[in-house]
């Protein structure tokens, strides 16, 4: 018998007992559904994790400051240093028990460009404007972030602001959109923007922008505007008129950009040579990755209870092809007494309990991605309307494979005990089996 006989004949024997094999894959179909629906929910809420920080950085760039210890609620009184700088977070919020550091200078820009594995390092401007205003209508205190490279924001309408462009452009939150009489976010893409701040000696400038794009809140809010890196060189310019030259070169932080390709070891050994030099680095995925390891962690318990399910369905599947090695003795014995060898004989029970299992998985990952799609879609329209972008439910083709892999090779090592004892049977007895 060749090796398609062998498949041919598996398929066609496995419903023989057809409501035995429904049942078997019916417990396998309850630990694929099972599993899909956890593993989509892990990808989903991963996704939305990441698509949301792509806001704040990309991989390959880390904010550099001072190092310096943290001034806790409970620390009591902070001396004053008049040479300390602010140190704020997206869109524009103070870091709490850090809101004064030692200002990086260009000297310190020059040591930083010195260590080994830093690739660039540019400052970190931060400007902090008076008021925004469209037209004549009235003014609004608005946050404006600082720029870093790799940020992309979340869009309700519009582009992402040109980070090449020489003219200002700037994503204004969409909570801005109504209060500047807009009727719509699209009809906010276009129009200019007045931005009004105050100099080093109390002089008044305005600034104008395009807005080119409206963003959506995410997590921690609205994180403020998101101008390109021509604003920005244009509000800090304005807003350094009139200060001394040394203050002008005084900045919160510096952005570093490094190769995370080179690996873990190498981006610790950055940090901790920036650490010696007296300098705290901080990459997005030390933002990131503490929360992502908790939904990773509860994704894989969620992920052992469907194992556990596909496990007993294994036994259901060794309990099937027992009862049916038991059932076609003769016709074992017969094969065999025609030359067919022991390993045909593994092979073609095998391939029966690989077959359902590929049945139980189909099944399932089908039903399974089909209720977590539509849940949700239910879900972000309802529950977590107020969290744009979230698919809590997602999956990527690898992993559906993955899962479907997963469940055959169970069924195939659940199919090994009888298929063994199948091919171990002699063929005269089995011919005499009653």
């Amino acid at each position: 018998m060749k090796t398609a006989d062998v498949l041919g004949t598996a398929v066609g024997n496995t419903f023989r007992s057809r409501t035995r094999t429904i049942l078997t894959i019916l417990a396998i179909f309850i630990g694929g559904f099972t599993l899909t629906i956890t593993t989509g929910l892990g990808t989903g809420i991963n996704q939305y994790i990441d698509q949301t920080v792509a806001g704040i950085g990309a991989e390959d760039v880390m904010t550099v400051t001072h190092e310096q210890a943290d001034a806790g609620l409970d620390s009591g009184p902070t001396e004053y240093d008049p040479d300390a700088v602010e140190l704020n977070g997206p869109g524009g919020a103070t870091a709490p028990g850090r809101s004064a550091i030692d200002p990086i200078t260009a000297d310190d820009l020059d040591m930083i460009a010195g260590i080994d594995g830093v690739e660039s390092v540019e400052p970190s401007k931060r400007v902090s404007v008076d008021y925004a205003q469209v037209g004549d209508g009235t003014p609004y205190t608005m946050s404006v972030g600082t720029f870093v490279p790799g940020m992309e924001v979340e869009l309700a309408a519009g582009s992402q602001p040109d980070l090449d462009a020489t003219a200002n452009e700037i994503a204004i939150p969409v909570d801005y959109v109504e209060a500047f009489g807009f009727d719509s976010d699209a009809d906010a893409v276009g129009a200019t923007i007045e931005l009004g701040l105050t100099d080093a000696v109390g002089g008044t400038h305005v600034v104008d922008a395009e807005i080119v794009g409206v963003s959506e809140a995410g997590l921690a809010g609205s994180l403020g505007a998101s101008p390109n890196p021509a604003l920005t060189d244009a509000l800090y310019e304005a807003q350094q008129t009139g200060a001394p030259a040394a203050q002008a070169e005084r900045y919160g932080s510096a952005i570093v950009r490094f190769d995370p390709a080179a690996g873990d070891d190498a981006t610790q050994a950055l940090k901790d040579d920036l650490a010696d030099a007296g300098f705290a680095a901080t990459t997005v995925e030390d933002q990131i990755g503490a929360f992502k390891t908790v939904i990773d962690a509860i994704v894989l318990v969620l992920n052992a209870f469907a194992v556990i399910a596909l496990v007993a369905a294994g036994f259901g599947i060794v309990n099937t092809l027992l009862m049916s090695v038991q059932e076609r003795t003769r016709e074992i014995g017969l094969m065999k007494a025609m030359g067919m060898s022991s390993g045909k004989v593994f092979g073609l029970f095998s391939t029966e309990a690989t077959f359902i299992g590929l049945l139980g998985a189909a099944v399932g990952v089908g039903a399974g991605m089909a209720v977590g799609l539509g849940l949700g879609n239910v879900l972000a329209t309802t529950l977590f309307a107020d969290l744009p972008g979230l698919m809590l439910f997602a999956y990527e083709p690898l992993g559906v494979l993955s899962i479907v892999l997963l469940i055959m090779a169970i069924a195939f090592l659940a199919g090994t005990i009888p298929a063994a004892r199948a091919a171990r049977q002699d063929p005269i007895e089995s011919l005499r089996y009653e």
